[in-house]
């Protein structure tokens, strides 16, 4: 039976970035990925996501090119290039991972782990064979949620991973779910030339966003085409000459060549545990702020933990875990302040980009009651302006006795990178006097992070 001090099972965001970890702290280490490194987020989530992203923006740039004095002859996709180059990425990059771990000497087992045991010794880990380790750490995922009536064929009704694999583009799509991941792939697949329509059961887009962020969402999609049905329910499903027919809850029925089925992913064990069954919660294990579950030396991070469902949260989470290790390891008494997972930034990559961080304007009420909100829109911002990004606006979100900034929550340009400054001032804990004293360069999008910081004392200068 192989040893080894600690086990990771799972190589996503969390699992390969704790084994790298582990590996710096001289802790020996053993990963276990059926797979490949990297994980949904690598491989079938985030960055080949993105990879679609830009060449969607870049077309629709082309198509509006003579707004800028350009012009262009019929733009058109070439989508099998498309996915060859979003193939490439991947490659390169979960290449450089497991490139990383050859070098280093991880041991990585291509093997999925069937069950794990608590003894006297440890815990048994049976994979391809028996490994026998100290500490283990679950960083086995989520999965997505299938709908009874509407089982995954990955032909027409699709789950977001038989989207990616497409070679071509169908001429009609509908999204049933309009959270993150179904608004992600509805706007990108407009902007291909798609014909697309969203089915939300909720009162609105995104829902976890701050109310004004989806509502102006809503407002953007139905300017570029797309029919979003708020308040609806699926309620059956038929395929017909390769097409799919869906029934809403209103009675009425929508065709499409291709269903996505994004209404939530769920956590993934898919272990046997004997005599170390973690305690759970709605198939999330329960952890506490060191990652540790309720049986001794076995953590659990990531999706699987259900705490949110996010690459740079699985990684942060997985480091915490091997600090807890490493000062169990050394008999050493550490105390660590519990991660505020509402004050990590929230990336949306639809267009236009949302990117929030912090507390909603409803939230920000219910635990603080009286708050400040300051605003300023990118149509009063020179360097949106120039560029012709001026649709959206930054919202910022403080405590009216501390001054404390509590939530940011921007939609526009470049919103997913402008949310990493929300991030810092949020979870640094700084004031409104302080950030106000920030020097912000000019002409760029950021200046507009920094007007809606003052317009929570209503100084901004350039808004009326």
């Amino acid at each position: 039976m192989k040893k080894t001090t600690v086990a990771v099972i799972g190589g996503g965001p969390g699992g390969y970035v704790a084994g790298l970890k582990l590996e710096r702290h001289g802790i020996d280490v053993v990963v276990f990925e059926k797979e490949r490194l990297g994980g949904v987020c690598l491989n079938w989530g985030c960055i080949p996501t993105k990879a679609l992203v830009k060449p969607a923006e870049l077309l629709s740039e082309m198509k509006n090119a003579e707004e800028y004095g350009l012009r262009t002859d019929n733009p058109s996709v070439d989508y099998s290039s498309v996915a060859d180059r979003k193939q490439k990425v991947v490659e390169q990059l979960v290449g450089g991972i497991e490139f990383i771990y050859k070098k280093k000497n991880i041991s990585v087992i291509n093997h999925a782990v069937t069950s794990i045991r608590k003894t006297d010794d440890g815990y048994t880990i049976t994979a391809d064979q028996d490994y026998l380790a100290e500490y283990v750490i679950l960083a086995t995922g989520s999965e997505p949620v299938e709908l009874p009536f509407m089982k995954f064929d990955g032909e027409i009704v699709c789950s977001s991973n038989h989207i990616l694999s497409m070679t071509e583009l169908p001429k009609r799509m509908i999204v049933v779910g309009g959270g993150v991941i179904g608004c992600e792939f509805a706007s990108v697949m407009h902007q291909f030339g798609i014909e697309v329509e969203i089915v939300e059961f909720l009162p609105r887009l995104v829902n976890t966003e701050d109310e004004e962020v989806s509502k102006r969402l809503a407002m953007a999609f139905k300017k570029d085409g797309i029919k979003v049905h708020l308040k609806k329910a699926v309620e059956a499903c038929r395929i017909e000459d390769g097409k799919a027919i869906l029934t809403l809850s209103d009675g009425k029925e929508l065709s499409a060549d291709k269903v996505l089925v994004s209404v939530g992913r769920k956590p993934h064990l898919g272990i046997e545990f004997i005599d170390c069954q973690p305690e759970t919660v709605k198939g999330s294990v329960v952890i506490d702020e060191n990652m540790r579950t309720n049986q001794p030396k076995l953590y659990a991070i990531g999706d699987v933990t259900g705490k949110m469902q996010l690459a740079h949260v699985a990684s942060k989470q997985g480091l915490r875990a091997v600090q807890d290790i490493r000062n169990r390891i050394e008999n050493k008494e550490v105390s660590h302040t519990e991660i505020q997972y509402t004050d990590i930034p929230r990336c949306t990559f639809t267009h236009p980009e949302i990117g929030s961080a912090g507390l909603t304007e409803e939230q920000a009420k219910e635990q603080y009651g009286e708050i400040l909100v300051g605003k300023f829109p990118f149509s009063a911002n020179g360097k949106a302006l120039s560029i012709g990004q001026s649709f959206g606006f930054v919202k910022t979100i403080a405590d009216a006795r501390s001054h404390k900034i509590v939530g940011m929550h921007i939609i526009g340009a470049n919103a997913t990178e402008l949310i990493a400054e929300g991030g810092i001032l949020i979870q640094a804990g700084i004031a409104i006097e302080q950030a106000s004293e920030i020097v912000y360069a000019h002409p760029t999008l950021s200046e507009a992070v920094a007007e809606a910081v003052e317009d929570l004392e209503g100084m901004a200068l350039h808004k009326i």
